[in-house]
Order: C-alpha cells, then structure tokens, then sequence
C-alpha cells in the first residue's frame, strides 16, 4: 500500500498491518529538519511581479519542502497550506505542482471549514451579542460561508488534485467550547453537518479539527459525520481512551500525543505520552498518530524525533493470519 492508501484505509476504519500512518497537520520545523524555510513564514510580497518562470522555480521548491519532511518522517498525508491569499487558479498550480513531483503518493488535503470559530478578542463582544438577540442572522450568514465553501470545493473537484478537507475552525478553549453546548448545536452542528456530508457526496474525505477541551460537544462533532477528529488535545483535558470508547466505532481517531511534552518535557514525559497514544489509539483501528496540534514554532525538533522514533520501533500492527484476513 501506498502512504496515501494507508492513510485512506485508516480514515475508513479498515484493518491494516505495518506502521500506524503518522502525519502532522503542520510542520514548521522545516529549517532546522532539511534547511528549507517553511513556505508559510518566506516573503511573497512580490509575487505578483515575477515572471511566470520564477513563479514555477517557487511552486517547485515549496512542493520538494513538502515532500522532503514527508519522506524524511515518513507522513502519509500533506496538509497543504497555501502560502499567500491564493486565487483559485493559482491553487490549482500549486497541488498540480506537489502532484507532479509527489504523485500519488501522499494524501493531500487543504483547509476547508466554513463554520464559526473562536471569535477573536475585537469581534468577540459583537458576536455573543448576535448568538444571544439576533440568532437567525447569524444563521443566514452561516449557510451563507457553508454554500460558498461547497461551491469552491466542487470546482476543485474538477481538477482531480485533492483527497480531502482539514476542517480548522477551532471550537474550545482548554476550558470547553466558546458557545454552550445548547447554542453549539443551533450555530455550528448543523452547519457543520451540512459541509460535511455536501464535500462527501464530491467524494472527498473529511477530517475535522478543533484544538481545546471538545469533551461536552464530543457527540455533536461524531454526529456531523466526519471520517476522522483532530487533534484530541490532552492539554483541554481529552482523554484518548474515553475518545476511543465513546465515538471510535463512528470515525478515525488523529491525536494526541501532548504538545506541552514536546516542547518542555523530560525524555520520560515524551515517551510516556507518546505509547499513551499509540496505547490507546492503535486496538481495532480507524487511528492515525500525530501529536495533539503541530509541530510548530520553538518546539525543539529532537523532541519531535523522540515521539517519532518510539512510532517507528512500536506503532505497529501485526501481520493479520489468513483466516483474520478472510473475516
């Protein structure tokens, strides 16, 4: 199999042996791993005034970054982020790019969520105000973004370049979600629900992401019908294991190793973590391994290998007999 059809089967709840697919929703850590800066912090202010052939040579080079820390960490998927405010067209070009240097090798997805987030500290105010006195409003405006959203995806779907959707909207704080579960299900769930099901009728694969404590709106997100939930973060108080009891018959489990670990913790405080979750996620499959955000900014990258190198040597699955195989 493929890293790609790995990464699939995972996300279908399938049996598989060998490794538990492994991928990061972000790796910043580009520099320090392969030399590269991440496209994410490089200047494009002046992309707009390079000759096509210039804009080629940076398509080139972004993709081979990509490809680079996939190869070299083994991931299976690519969560591809577009590096300036990319028209359709030039998001086109940039995954025919990472395509034509990757194949079909890896999974590749971009961000794709329409639903309300956290709001920022400016605009919080104005939007409890509008949750609490003028409801209906908001909900014109978030099958407004669903719509939109859809209609962008499926003139993607054309091009035949995208696996799937990272839904990003972030819902909760470490100290549960930024809107009462009651209000959550009015605003959000069913827009959530209608995104979802709407990308997966386009036959894409959907893997819902929401960092902080989810616990109270656990079964709302289950109900959307996502094929997988990202990033289960223990820091908000996410238990893997109850995770797994709960909704693990429903969808693909991706998480959850503790980012506070990785980028503070002893050596035993990593590996603790990291067999927690590879403990806890891989029985009965439908789990894909990575820690419980990103690899970002400062978190020192012979941590990240430490989590890794524990994967390699113990995320694995036993060959399955012949009479498992025929079940």
């Amino acid at each position: 199999m493929t890293s790609r059809e790995r990464f699939i089967a995972a996300l279908e709840r399938r049996p598989i042996t060998g490794h538990v697919p492994h991928f990061e929703l972000v790796f910043y850590l580009t520099q320090e791993a392969i030399g590269k800066v991440h496209p994410l912090h490089r200047c494009f202010a002046q992309w707009a005034q390079m000759s096509e052939n210039e804009r080629l040579l940076q398509r080139e080079d972004i993709a081979d970054c990509y490809l680079e820390i996939a190869r070299r960490y083994r991931h299976d998927a690519i969560f591809f982020h577009p590096f300036i405010d990319a028209p359709e067209a030039e998001l086109y070009r940039l995954l025919e790019t990472l395509r034509l240097r990757g194949g079909d090798d890896y999974f590749v997805m971009v961000h794709g969520d329409a639903t309300f987030s956290i709001p920022d500290g400016e605009h919080m105010m104005e939007f409890v105000e509008q949750a609490y006195l003028h409801p209906e409003a908001l909900k014109d405006e978030a099958q407004r973004l669903v719509d939109a959203q859809l209609a962008r995806a499926a003139k993607m779907q054309g091009y035949g370049l995208l696996d799937g959707y990272a839904l990003c909207a972030d819902y909760c704080f470490n100290s549960g979600p930024f809107l009462p579960p009651d209000l959550f299900a009015e605003l959000v769930t069913p827009y959530l629900a209608a995104l979802t099901t709407g990308l997966r009728e386009m036959g894409y694969y959907v893997i819902k992401h929401s960092d902080g404590n989810i616990m109270p709106i656990l079964d709302q997100l289950a109900s959307t019908g996502p094929h997988a939930l990202h990033s289960l973060a223990p820091q908000g108080g996410v238990d893997l294991a109850e995770v797994k009891r709960r909704v693990g018959d429903q969808l693909c489990l991706i998480g959850n190793v503790h980012c506070g670990a990785l980028s503070s913790g002893s050596p035993a405080e990593i590996t603790e973590a990291t067999r927690y979750a590879l403990q806890h996620g891989m029985p009965g499959g439908g789990y894909i391994f990575s820690t419980s955000n990103c690899i970002y900014t400062g978190m020192p990258l012979k941590n990240y290998e430490r989590m890794w190198q524990i994967w390699r040597k113990e995320g694995i699955y036993p060959a399955r007999t012949r009479q498992e195989a025929s079940l």
